[in-house]
């Protein structure tokens, strides 16, 4: 499989890696400067850019008709406009907050934890997030898949990173040397605590998961997340 990387930088250096490793081969090697030429020789795009570039480069992908895999966050305002792209071109694309097996294990865990304590309003949720420095956004996009999941299955109606109110869900973004990422589920009361957590211990996750979604997509047609990737509905 050839394989287009938007986005050359720590994450798209451990992506190639792991894709050279599997067997495939590189072709185009984008960043935030370089042009699109030769993105149409490619089987498929692994975009982990910036949030400034990402709709730029879907858009590309979509245009040139390059089955097209996205783990860059913080550009989700522009997300509808993507797949209703993707749907006018006839194209293929997955975005994912977080490509991590263990992630999207925890995805579901915290979905089913919502639905159990929906029930019990002496509990108030919170999430944690820590990323390295380089981290752009704020909060990562996990911490926001997370808490958009918990408000589907309960009675909150919000994130906030400051100010949280009642009905809000509070997200307490850190940025720490070295953190390749970690989030916290809380659920308070007056007597006890319950958590679920997820802490990766360096990027290799994230771009292997990236490398399969992408082996995944080839050939198909559609809008796509790593719940159909990794059979999870």
């Amino acid at each position: 499989m050839k394989i287009a990387l938007l986005g050359y930088g720590k994450m798209g250096k451990v992506i190639e890696r792991i894709a050279l490793e599997r067997g495939h081969e590189i072709t185009m090697r984008k960043s935030s400067t370089d042009s699109y030429e030769g993105l149409e020789n490619a089987d498929v795009a692994i975009d982990f850019s910036i949030p400034d570039a990402a709709v730029c480069n879907i858009s590309a992908c979509l245009d040139t008709n390059t089955p097209i895999v996205s783990g860059t966050t913080g550009w989700l305002d522009q997300y509808d406009a993507m797949v209703a792209l993707c749907k006018a071109k006839d194209g293929a694309f997955i975005y994912g907050s977080n490509f991590s097996l263990g992630v999207n294990i925890f995805f579901e865990l915290n979905s089913h934890l919502a639905r159990i304590m929906a029930k019990f309003d002496q509990y108030k949720v919170r999430i944690e997030e820590i990323h390295h420095t380089q981290k752009l956004d704020a909060p990562s996009g996990t911490a926001i898949t997370l808490a958009n999941d918990i408000i589907a299955d309960s009675g909150y109606t919000a994130w906030k990173l400051d100010d949280a109110g009642v009905h809000d869900i509070h997200i307490d973004a850190q940025r720490i040397e070295n953190v390749p990422g970690t989030h916290s589920v809380y659920y308070d009361s007056d007597v006890d605590q319950i958590e679920i957590k997820h802490l990766a211990h360096n990027r290799e996750g994230f771009a292997l998961g990236a490398v399969i979604a992408a082996e995944w997509l080839l050939d198909k047609k559609g809008v796509f997340t790593m719940k159909d990737v990794l059979e999870l509905k």
